[in-house]
C-alpha cells in the first residue's frame, strides 16, 4: 500500500510480498535481540533516570552520554546505533563497510571495557556538550545513511530511520543553536530528502542526480535547507557537514536556473578533501572535474589518489 503506488506494481508480486514478509520477521527478530543485548549497557550508563537534564529527549541525552572521553573514539557512533538507535550488528556494520561478525565483537569487546573499567558515565555539563558534538551528529547522520541506503524499496524501518535522523538533528539545534555543523547537518539532509519523490523511476530503478526531474524535489525542503545554511554561515566556522550541505545546494540550484555550477562543486569538494578526507570526497570533485573539463582530467585526478588507499574501496552498488 506504500510502496508499489509509488514505485509501480514489481513484476512478481508474490515473490516481493514474501520477501518483505520475510525480511520484516527478520527486522524484528534483530530488533528484539538488540534490545535484550543493550539492557545492560543502558543501566551501566544511566543510573538515574529521574534525573533533570536539559536535554529535550532521552535518546539525544544518550547519545551525549555514549560520546563519554573514555569510550574509543572509533566505536562511539557503532555503540550510539546499536544501543541507543537499536541497530544490529549487520546494519552497523555494513555502513562502516565491515563484516557484520567484525563489528559485533567489537562492539562485545567495547561494552566488555566499560564493565571492567567501572566507568561511570553521565551527561556532560552544558558549557561542554559543544566538545562532544561532532560525534552525536556522526551517529545521527550515520542514522540517515543507513536508512537512505537502503535500496531495495520495502525495508519498512528504512523510513523509520530517515525520520528519526532528521528529528534528533532538529533537536540538537534546538539545544544548540549557535552550533553551524548541527544546522548543516540538517540542510544536508533535508537537501537529500528534497529529491527522494524523483531518486526512482517507475521501475524502481535509481535515476541519476543529473537526470533527475527537479519539479518532483521539494521546494519547501529545499528552501528550509537554505535558510539553515545562511544561519550557519553567520558562525564563520566551516566544517564537514556545512561543506556536503553546499554542495547539495549547488545542484538544488538546477531547479532555479536549469544548470549546475560546477566549478563551485569542485572547490567545495576540494575542501572537503582536506578539511575531511575520504575517497568519496576525491571522486566527487573528479567527477565536478569531469563536468567542469574533461574526463581526462577527472582521470588524472584519480590516478593520484595512492593505491593502497583504494585496494579495498568499492561502490555500494556493487
Amino acid at each position: 500500500m506504500e510502496t508499489w503506488p509509488r514505485d509501480g506494481v514489481p513484476n512478481s508480486p508474490e515473490a516481493w510480498l514474501l520477501t518483505a514478509a520475510r525480511r520484516r520477521m527478520v527486522d524484528e527478530h534483530r530488533h528484539r535481540r538488540v534490545q535484550e543485548e543493550a539492557s545492560t549497557t543502558l543501566t551501566l550508563i544511566v543510573d538515574d533516570e529521574e534525573s533533570c537534564s536539559s536535554v529535550p529527549d532521552k535518546r539525544l541525552e544518550l547519545l551525549f552520554v555514549c560520546s563519554h572521553p573514555a569510550i574509543d573514539p572509533r566505536m562511539r557512533t557503532p555503540l550510539m546505533l546499536q544501543t541507543v538507535l537499536g541497530l544490529d550488528a549487520a546494519r552497523i556494520g555494513a555502513a562502516f563497510l565491515v563484516p557484520a561478525g567484525t563489528m559485533s565483537q567489537r562492539l562485545v569487546r567495547i561494552k566488555a571495557k566499560i564493565r571492567e573499567a567501572g566507568i561511570t558515565f553521565e551527561l556532560p555539563e552544558a558549557a561542554e556538550l559543544p566538545s562532544h558534538l561532532e560525534a552525536v551528529l556522526e551517529a545521527i547522520y550515520a542514522c540517515y545513511g543507513i536508512g537512505w541506503e537502503s535500496v531495495s524499496g520495502i525495508d519498512a524501518n528504512a523510513r523509520d530511520l530517515v525520520e528519526e535522523a532528521m528529528w534528533l538533528a532538529r533537536l540538537v539545534i534546538e539545544l544548540l543553536p549557535d552550533e553551524p555543523e548541527a544546522k548543516g547537518l540538517l540542510a544536508l539532509m533535508l537537501h537529500c530528502e528534497a529529491r527522494r519523490p524523483a531518486r526512482r523511476d517507475r521501475n524502481g530503478r535509481f535515476v541519476p542526480l543529473s537526470h533527475q526531474d527537479t519539479g518532483l524535489w521539494s521546494g519547501r525542503m529545499i528552501n528550509e535547507a537554505e535558510r539553515l545554511l545562511i544561519g550557519a554561515a553567520k558562525a564563520r566556522r566551516m566544517g564537514r557537514f556545512q561543506l556536503e550541505a553546499a554542495i547539495q545546494s549547488a545542484h538544488a540550484e538546477r531547479a532555479r536556473s536549469g544548470c549546475v555550477d560546477w566549478s563551485a562543486v569542485e572547490q567545495l569538494y576540494a575542501g572537503l578533501a582536506i578539511l575531511a578526507p575520504s575517497i568519496g570526497a576525491e571522486l566527487g570533485r573528479a567527477a565536478a572535474v569531469a563536468e567542469l573539463n574533461s574526463a581526462g582530467a577527472a582521470l588524472a585526478l584519480v590516478d593520484s589518489i595512492a593505491p593502497a588507499r583504494v585496494v579495498s574501496y568499492q561502490p555500494y552498488w556493487f
